[in-house]
């Protein structure tokens, strides 16, 4: 680990540049701490200054660079949607009317309150009506078309193995809070979010009319139900290994594994959903579930299931169930303050009419050149990772000309999809916010679940275009990179191609990385979870792993806790692969060109780093810091800037650190991969 760290700044915070300087292709230096060596702590040197002069909003467990951008580009989804809920001209039936009226709707909060629980009365009704197992079975099923975690998790999606095919995936699932280890442990900070959990649930139950005794006693029923289901889990680095979760079976198989769940009732009423086979992820899971469903009586289900309806609605019900949702929120994350509505109701949106709120955006902030930069970017990046495969000396050409093949079939999504979905189905209706959110969602799901047993439609996007991130699939072999993030300071068609190469080009390379991790490289060429290596290169690859493994095990998440170097192994070797195939990159752009000038008093190489270090500054509250360290895949900011230049030797000359300075990593422990 990095022993000798600068620690909290000691820079006297800089105000703000006014706006006018914040120019394309700048390194602001009011964002540095030059008072901490960059061979010292890396991080800290370039980001010490934005550090100390940043606060985290109230309503916020963290602030970063990426909610710097999120938070630029939901000014311009506020205008979209407030035109939309504005425009009476917007023709009946169209996405821009749906768009507008389901905001409006989500923005309506006086309606809200003078609601309160009614608009979850008739699934109350049914859920309390409950008599028989095959009641309890539809009742999930019910839940499930909604959106709502109860017992286990089902979905449409790719099959690992035949990845032409949708298949149906079961999945472990039906928990309130984020992890299984939080039922789990037993630590003092772990038994108090128990306790805060179970008086949360007190809480929504008696907003929902139960008297205090009888919602301790259902708290207290359903928490039991909840960690049954926790302690039968794989927990988060058990899921990281794809052949774990991958079990075929056909109905007659899932049938007998959980005889006691009405499998078929289950499936005619969540769509109705043709099933002959699927992947049940977790079967132990599933053969808890058969022991509860035949254990459990009725009456202890409807309070679970009473609970996990609340629980989902309860930020749409009016401001005393907002407030308690919110009050459990803080306990997760530290927030002291609410968001505002509108965000709100912005994020569902998205989540719900994404495509239609996305068409708008990419209209207004994504041109054609710069989608055509990116790509141009994208090509460049990938004959540098072509090149670095091609020459690895550790893996042999067996493995290599599959590795190769995998490389040629990477598909590139930029920016916003070739063809927009179509929300003609959907019905948005004046009216309960709730209703609307639960037939956007019932709608999406049946969307999904239509695709069961059909061709994978290779041209969708599982991410909409306004959203601040990028994505590697395994299963279809591509990267995705939304218009959402093609944006300052990711992206910034103003800026030379050394702040470019080292904010976007190192995500690009970071998703392609990702191909090639310790997930990833399971996946051959068609998508398919295929063991296409020797096993000695297999051995080469996990030694090398280890190393990465070992190195991030010894930094500290927060306080005492220490990053999950198993949980965090492959977002690390993306990190490391991506900031390695980048800098390359931006090398071979500047070679047989004259040296270029200093900018801001940096070579074209120091402003590389920088732009990496600078995307990953952020700041979080301890409460979310210590969420992060049990259920985040991604390590901490400051591990991520430093973690994968300390194993770099160009960074080392680049700022003319050496042998022995913390950034330096000794070649015994230097960690390598692509």
């Amino acid at each position: 680990m990095l022993a000798a760290s600068c620690g909290h700044p000691t820079v006297q915070p800089a105000p703000a540049p006014p706006p006018a300087a914040l120019s394309p292709g700048r390194v602001h230096l009011a964002d540095l701490d030059t008072t901490c060596s960059p061979c010292r702590d890396f991080f800290q040197y370039a980001t010490g200054g934005w550090l100390a002069r940043t606060s985290i909003p109230a309503a916020y467990p963290a602030w970063s660079s990426f909610d710097e951008l999120r938070d630029r580009n939901e000014a311009v989804l506020l205008r979209v949607l407030t035109a939309a809920a504005s425009d009476t001209s917007a023709p009946q039936g169209s996405s821009t009317r749906k768009l507008g009226l389901f905001y409006a709707t989500c923005m309506d909060s006086v309606r809200a309150d003078a609601d309160g629980a009614l608009p979850l009365e008739p699934e109350l009704d049914r859920i309390n009506a409950i008599a028989s197992r095959a009641d309890l079975v539809a009742a999930v099923a019910r839940l499930h078309r909604a959106g709502v975690s109860a017992l286990f998790g089902f979905r449409a999606d790719q099959d690992a193995k035949q990845s032409t095919q949708v298949i149906a995936i079961a999945s472990q699932g039906g928990l309130g809070m984020p992890d299984r280890d939080h039922y789990t442990k037993t630590d003092t900070a772990s038994v108090r979010l128990r306790q805060a959990y179970r008086d949360h649930q007190v809480r929504l139950l008696e907003l929902l009319g139960e008297p205090a005794a009888v919602a301790q006693a259902g708290a207290r029923t359903s928490l039991t139900i909840e960690t049954a289901l926790a302690t039968a889990s794989m927990t988060r680095v058990e899921l990281r290994d794809p052949n774990a979760t991958y079990h075929r079976m056909t109905l007659a198989e899932l049938e007998g594994l959980a005889p006691a769940f009405a499998w078929s009732e289950y499936f005619r009423t969540a769509g109705p959903i043709t099933v002959s086979v699927l992947n049940v992820a977790q079967p132990r899971f599933f053969r808890e579930v058969n022991r509860l469903v035949t254990e459990v009586p009725l009456a202890d289900w409807r309070v679970y299931l009473r609970a996990r309806l609340a629980s989902w609605a309860a930020p749409w019900l009016g401001s005393r169930f907002d407030a308690e949702s919110f009050r459990f929120r803080q306990v997760l994350t530290g927030v002291t303050e609410q968001l505002p509505r509108w965000k709100r109701c912005l994020a569902r949106a998205d989540g719900s009419m994404g495509h239609a709120l996305g068409q708008t955006y990419v209209e207004q902030t994504f041109s054609p050149e710069a989608k055509a930069r990116a790509l141009a970017m994208v090509d460049h990046l990938k004959a540098v990772l072509r090149d670095r495969l091609t020459s690895l000396e550790w893996m042999s050409d067996t493995t290599r000309r599959q590795a190769l093949a995998k490389l040629d079939a990477f598909r590139t999504k930029i920016g916003y999809p070739d063809v927009w979905r179509d929300y003609a189905g959907l019905v948005i209706e004046p009216g309960p916010f709730l209703a609307n959110l639960r037939r956007a969602t019932e709608f999406e799901t049946a969307r999904r679940n239509a695709t069961i047993g059909g061709p994978v439609d290779r041209a969708e996007w599982q991410m909409t275009p306004p959203i601040v991130n990028a994505y590697y699939s395994p299963t279809m072999n591509e990267i995705v990179f939304p218009a959402g993030i093609l944006q300052p300071p990711f992206f910034d068609p103003g800026a030379d191609d050394a702040l470019n190469y080292g904010g976007m080009g190192a995500v690009i390379g970071h998703e392609m990385t990702h191909g090639f991790d310790d997930r990833g490289r399971q996946y051959d060429a068609d998508g398919n979870l295929r063991d296409w290596w020797t096993p000695e290169d297999g051995a080469r690859f996990q030694a090398r792993a280890r190393l990465v493994e070992r190195q991030f095990s010894g930094y500290v998440a927060v306080d005492s806790t220490h990053v999950n170097g198993n949980l965090t192994l492959g977002e690390n070797i993306a990190d490391l692969g991506g900031v390695m195939i980048a800098y390359q990159a931006l090398q071979h752009s500047l070679a047989g060109k004259p040296a270029p000038p200093n900018i801001d008093g940096f070579t074209a190489q120091q402003r590389f780093f920088l732009a990496w270090a600078r995307i990953w500054r952020n700041k979080r509250r301890p409460e979310y810091a210590h969420l992060l360290a049990t259920t985040d895949t991604h390590s901490p900011g400051r591990w991520r800037a430093n973690g994968p230049v300390a194993n770099i030797p160009e960074f080392a000359r680049a700022f003319g650190c050496r042998n022995g300075d913390p950034m330096v990593r000794a070649d015994s422990v230097r960690a390598q991969i692509w």
